[in-house]
């Protein structure tokens, strides 16, 4: 089985390290941009060899693990390229751009759009980890416009790969992975730029910041390249949850200025239920 994997960070990189371990006959060849993550990911055993883009027509199984803007304009020509048993797969963050880009391609049978629900903040081939996709929700989209046979193999993987499946169209991914995802990075950023910029008159505010400030900006050691280009493709549905959220914390600071405590209480409160969600 020849498997390329092109992007080798943390999400490429962390498959590679899974199908190895699942399927010892697999190859994995690796192409990047970024010749020096090519190198890490070849040294620390995430890929067995190097690719160019001529390797794909052999290729059983490419997965796209890059920035969505990079994602958009190599995926059209990597279908361009494919052999005809050949399973496409992109793991990308926002889904409704890339499923318009190539509903028309003649070869948009060999490709399934996924969003695994997975990650850390680092990124790189030295970030990859196992078993990151463990337990993990994998949203497919339009996952009738692969054919069959291809839809199998990609089954198959994924339950070897332990995880939950969901299918949903592009449309409301997108929508509701605004408020469940890049929501949650910009409010960390921001926060965290809220801090930092205070911290330059106040040195000891790091000193004081404890688990719940670490744990609350974790995200902002996200990588802004992977990031702005998401956060540009899904600006629609990302402005309208950054004004709801606004919203709600102009409504908390005026229940402070004003004294509402009890309010404040019974905000919290009932937004206590997310325990019951996030079991």
């Amino acid at each position: 089985m020849n498997i390329c994997i092109i992007g080798t960070g943390l999400i490429g990189g962390s498959m590679a390290l899974d199908i190895k371990s699942i399927y010892a006959e697999a190859v994995i060849y690796g192409i990047d941009v970024n010749e020096k993550n090519l190198n890490y990911a070849l040294q620390l055993g995430i890929i067995d060899k190097k690719a160019k883009n001529e390797d794909l027509y052999s290729a059983d199984l490419v997965i796209v693990a890059l920035p969505v803007d990079i994602g958009l304009v190599i995926i059209p020509e990597i279908l361009d390229t494919v052999g005809v048993e050949t399973l496409v797969i992109d793991v990308g963050s926002t889904k409704l751009p890339i499923c318009e880009a190539i509903t028309n391609h003649k070869n948009r049978h060999n490709f399934m759009a996924t969003h695994p629900i997975a990650g850390t903040e680092f990124s790189g081939p030295k970030a990859a980890i196992k078993g990151l996709f463990h337990g993990k929700t994998n949203i497919i989209c339009e996952v009738e416009k692969t054919t069959f046979k291809l839809q199998e193999r990609a089954m198959d993987l994924f339950k070897k790969l332990g995880m939950r499946i969901r299918y949903m169209d592009p449309k409301s991914h997108d929508k509701h992975i605004a408020y469940v995802s890049h929501l949650s990075h910009i409010s960390s950023f921001m926060l965290g730029k809220t801090v930092i910029e205070k911290e330059k008159d106040e040195r000891d505010i790091f000193d004081m910041a404890g688990s719940g400030f670490e744990s609350t900006v974790r995200l902002a050691k996200s990588s802004p390249e992977m990031w702005t280009p998401i956060f540009k493709q899904n600006k629609k549905h990302i402005v309208k949850s950054l004004n709801e959220y606004i919203t709600n914390l102009t409504n908390f600071k005026e229940l402070l200025e004003n004294d509402k405590f009890e309010e404040v209480f019974t905000e919290m409160q009932n937004t206590n239920r997310i325990k019951e969600i996030l079991k």
